[in-house]
């Protein structure tokens, strides 16, 4: 049950109007007047300018239309006549939410011009034309140099309840924006809701926000907290649930530019918060307060949560310590303290209001998370949250406001993080999560995640490729305390540990980076988080790459969010960019497919020409970095430059110019040989704590060897050169030349573009032997192949690039990782590429990879937990539904064997095994159920050593279908630790095709651990 607390007095905040925006002299204070008949608007019959008010008669209503700056203009009408801004007003209830959407009032005045005749009226400014038609009467816009921007094709109409406006849609028109749209990040053929929801899966709209932009080149906002709706169909129809009609309306220059209407509508609703630099480190959050998932609790054992970061060489920078209904808390003080000591701040939920905000924070509470137990209402009861937590903040300490929250508005941008709801680790999550916060990015939320492997189920595979992905998002947090395991990023050993640890650190490396975007979206409106679109947005392909996204400008990111080792559709826009982990460089525009990506890589490039500033290698706080160093990465074609940021990082004090800006230059060939040169400016500009002195580290990606480095001048013989990077250091204001190199990539790119790859991931039994032969593609001139695998392994060369592997007669079944090595020489540099696979030894049989108890007897419960939380299919009501131990299932054609035992492991949950399953046939068909919904893949091996990697997935056994699954059987009831739970729940079978005439021989199932397996068979 939801609890909506009320307002009066939480912060001791009294409630206030907002000073009159421009044209609102006669608008009245509260909501609609009396209500209208209704119809649409009617002939316009005349006209009245008071200064950059235009008002315009139609009848009983009235439209006003409003410059405030020379590209900005609002479209304002009153059906019944009666302006009113109920969305700016104070609200009728004294203690009522009162935040406004709109904070910008003094805009200056723009000069505009009225033109008459005889069919219309055309109004404007040196920018944009608004020409009004009179009868009927319709609204279009037109630049300066005469091109559209849009034009109604029906008069804007009313209902009494709704308004609505109807615009022509353009042939090559796209439209993005309405917030955080689950799934989503162009809309154009889509109708998107717009209101709160408590939906967090694929098709909510929890954050969504009344604001869209086209690429027609301008952005409007509709200035209500009414609900709505956006037909982005032909014609255009964009509808809200009162019964008056307010929008601003933001012109861009030209077509497809979607970053001027960002910034106009930021600078109209607030610009995205300027966050302290700990909340751009990783977040944690869990109940250490009588946790009813985790036993007995108190709230300073958080501090061993915190060690356990330290302890495992992981960034952390704050810590939700009561993150749980009823948790509450205990020894606060002591434990902000613990955490400061720890180099993290302490973090507090919330689920009952703000009224002890002020002391909390008082007592080192630095961030602040809402629940939607008291803004679900959302609307202006949500923004105003968001804006009193982050003001409360900012009133009881010098520190930066900082807060999350699960619903927001238009104006949320200025005050928290979005954060996408409660959940569950699943590859599936992943995927509609990646288009969702880009989108998001388009309109002026710039802060927008999810919690690392959801808060629910989840498992090592895809809590890794997870965190990947989210480590290069502006914010990032886990969520303890609700899932069957703690979901710290060590907390599943190795080698996801490491992976993990990876990350982290590459993550922390790269928030000078970060804070860059951070200071320049908190400028500008325009977050780091960015469709490949809004670079690239003349470039067709890049409006359908919505599985990746950029971080900045400078990294393209293109997560795995699927049970695999390799990724597919991977567009590289126009220009070169860099493989971050190999060197290689790609000539964009280029899609890769079957990119090797195991599951310590995420695919990663960096585009040519970036100049990526970094802390040095290490580092695990930015309150402990070595301030007195720096690292450049640098990427050099052509000329670019990069200007970095700085501040004390904590304090308000930036926003009085204590802050400092740093520029570094690059001047490269396009292409070929040619001196590189790197300077290195003074910093501009001053904050308490700027280091007075600073040494740099550069590492430049030239691709080839430099004949001499000069650094100011002088010839030095300190630096390095391997693997295409040339490495030199130097100390304060610098130029460092590198004579004779290259642009990136090397004067013969073609060189480092080798690929090798394994030709086979074979199954061999313990003891046996398989042959893995290694290909390699490119010009490889005297390459010597050699092939590694595990300790008592061994490794044979067949000849021809072959090698047969002989596993130990005691090895267990598992999978063992084998890496090809190619090394080669071309043009006097030495080249190594790796590819690496899997050999795979078998169970048994599935019944002997059996992990999981997921089928009890009525009489004994307490053995099952088939979905981590205890709960278990009922053997009584599957005999019920025909199903019986050791007996047979028929469906999808297949013929299964069901489990002979109940109350001990009956089922495989998957994490990569490999079991045998023989014969040839159509399809091989599973039967399971689903704790959770996700795809996974398996691995088909047949009889001629080819293999090829299908995906299946069962939905939650709580669903009654998805996933494309078959259902085999309801059971009216489950079993949980103490009896009979009365939630049905559902067994499937799915199936993947097989390759025709060929002899399957075993299957290697997936790592979803949601997915149970019972029973499979060939049909």
């Amino acid at each position: 049950m939801r609890r909506f607390a009320q307002w009066a007095g939480l912060l001791g905040v009294a409630a206030g109007g907002l000073a009159a925006l421009p044209g609102t002299a006669a608008a009245a204070p509260g909501g609609p007047g009396a209500e209208p008949d209704a119809g649409r608007l009617g002939p316009i019959t005349g006209i009245h300018q008071d200064g950059a008010t235009f008002t315009l008669d139609a009848g009983k209503a009235k439209v006003r239309v409003v410059f405030l700056k020379d590209d900005v203009f609002r479209l304002w009408t009153a059906p019944d006549g009666n302006f009113t801004d109920p969305a700016n007003s104070p609200p009728s209830k004294p203690g009522d939410p009162a935040a406004n959407i709109v904070v910008k009032t003094d805009y200056p005045q723009p000069r505009t011009w009225l033109r008459r005749d005889a069919s219309s009226y055309r109004i404007g400014t040196g920018k944009i034309t608004v020409e009004v038609r009179k009868d009927p009467a319709l609204f279009s816009v037109r630049r300066s140099d005469g091109s559209l921007v849009w034009a109604e094709t029906e008069p804007l109409s009313w209902d009494g309840k709704n308004t609505t406006q109807t615009l022509a849609e353009r042939p090559d028109e796209q439209f993005v924006g309405g917030g955080e749209q689950n799934g989503s990040f162009s809309h154009r053929g889509k109708t998107v809701q717009i209101g709160v929801d408590y939906n967090w899966d694929e098709g909510g709209h929890p954050n969504s926000v009344p604001y869209y932009a086209s690429t027609s080149g301008y952005g409007v906002l509709r200035d209500t907290f009414a609900p709505g709706s956006y037909a982005f169909t032909d014609p255009v129809v964009a509808t809200h649930a009162e019964n008056r009609f307010d929008a601003f309306y933001f012109v861009a220059p030209r077509k497809n530019d979607l970053k001027t209407p960002i910034d106009r509508y930021t600078e109209l609703t607030g610009r995205p918060f300027m966050p302290p630099m700990y909340g751009l480190e990783l977040g944690d959050s869990d109940c250490y307060l009588h946790n009813a998932n985790r036993g007995e609790r108190h709230t300073l054992d958080a501090l061993k949560v915190a060690d356990g970061y330290e302890k495992a060489g992981m960034p952390n920078g704050w810590m939700l310590v009561n993150d749980g209904y009823g948790c509450g808390y205990e020894n606060l003080k002591e434990t902000a303290q613990g955490l400061q000591g720890r180099n993290m701040q302490l973090g507090l939920w919330t689920e009952n209001g703000l009224g002890k905000l002020a002391d909390q924070v008082k007592a080192g509470q630095r961030v602040a998370k809402l629940d939607v137990a008291w803004v679900g209402d959302g609307y202006r009861f949500a923004l105003s949250g968001c804006q009193d937590a982050y003001n409360g903040i900012q009133a009881n300490s010098d520190a930066r406001g900082f807060t999350w929250a699960p619903e927001s508005w238009a104006g949320a941008q200025r005050c928290g993080v979005q954060w996408s709801g409660d959940q569950s680790g699943a590859y599936e999550y992943s995927r509609w999560q990646v288009p969702t916060y880009q989108g998001a990015t388009l309109s002026g939320l710039a802060y927008t995640t999810g919690d690392v492997d959801g808060i629910f189920r989840g498992g090592p595979n895809t809590y890794t490729r997870d965190l990947q992905w989210k480590a290069f998002l502006p914010a990032a947090m886990t969520m303890d305390g609700w899932a069957p395991n703690d979901k710290q990023p060590w907390r599943y050993g190795e080698p996801y540990t490491s992976i993990n640890r990876k990350y982290l650190l590459l993550r922390e490396r790269l928030l000078p980076y970060a804070y860059t975007f951070a200071a320049e979206a908190h400028r500008t409106g325009v977050g780091a988080t960015r469709p490949l679109a809004l670079e690239y947005p003349n470039d067709p392909q890049a409006w359908k790459a919505g599985q990746e996204f950029l971080s900045g400008t400078d990294f393209l990111v293109a997560p795995v969010t699927a049970d695999a080792s390799s990724r597919d559709g991977i567009y590289l826009p126009k220009g070169s960019w860099t493989d971050y982990w190999t060197g290689r460089t790609y000539r964009g525009p280029v899609t890769l497919d079957h990119y090797s990506a195991p599951l310590d890589t995420l695919p990663l490039f960096v585009r040519a020409g970036a100049i990526v500033p970094m802390w040095p290698k290490g580092t695990l706080s930015w309150q402990t970095r070595d301030k007195s160093r720096l690292s450049l990465d640098v990427y050099p074609q052509g000329h670019s430059s990069f200007t970095a940021y700085e501040d004390d990082g904590a304090t308000r004090q930036f926003e009085k110019g204590s802050y400092a800006t740093q520029t570094y230059t690059v001047d490269a060939p396009h292409s070929g040989r040619g001196d590189v040169r790197v300077r290195i400016d003074a910093p501009k500009g001053s904050y308490a704590g700027m280091p007075n002195a600073r040494a740099y580290e550069l590492t430049v990606h030239t691709g080839s060897r430099p004949k001499a480095v000069l650094v100011n001048g002088r010839a030095v013989s300190g630096w390095s050169y391997a693997d295409g990077v040339v490495s030199v250091s130097t100390s304060g204001p610098s130029t460092v030349i590198l004579r004779d190199a290259s642009a990136v990539g090397g004067v013969h790119p073609e060189d480092a573009s080798v690929e090798a790859s394994l030709g086979a991931e074979p199954v061999v039994a313990p003891g046996g032997a398989a042959d893995i032969p290694v290909k390699v593609k490119g010009h490889a001139p005297s390459a010597k192949v050699t092939l590694t695998a595990p300790s008592g392994w061994t490794v044979t060369p067949r000849g021809d690039r072959t090698f047969r592997v002989q596993a130990p007669a005691n090895a267990s079944p598992k999978a063992y990782d084998v890496t090809a090595n190619v090394s080669y020489k071309a043009h006097a540099t030495t080249y190594t590429v790796r590819a690496r696979g899997q050999v795979h030894v078998p169970y048994a049989s599935l019944a002997a990879a059996y992990n999981n108890v997921g089928v009890t007897d009525d009489s004994n419960t307490k053995p099952g937990d088939f979905d981590g939380y205890k709960r278990s299919f009922s053997a009584q009501a599957l005999s019920a539904a025909g199903i019986t131990p050791g007996g047979q299932v028929k469906a999808l054609g297949a013929t299964f064997t069901w489990p002979s035992t109940t109350g001990t492991p009956n089922n495989v949950r998957p994490d990569g095994q490999t079991v045998p399953l023989t014969g040839t046939g159509t399809a091989v068909a599973f039967l399971g159920s689903g704790a959770g919904p996700d795809l996974g893949g398996v691995t088909l091996h047949y009889a001629d050593g080819t293999s090829e990697r299908r995906y299946f997935g069962f939905p939650h056994w709580g669903s009654a279908s998805g996933l494309g699954a078959t259902q085999v059987a309801k059971l009216p009831y489950r079993n949980n630790q103490t009896g009979k739970d009365n939630t049905p729940v559902y067994l499937f079978a799915n199936q993947v095709p097989l390759a025709a005439g060929k002899k399957l021989v075993a299957v290697t199932l997936p790592t979803t651990t949601s997915t149970h397996l019972f029973s499979l068979a060939i049909k």
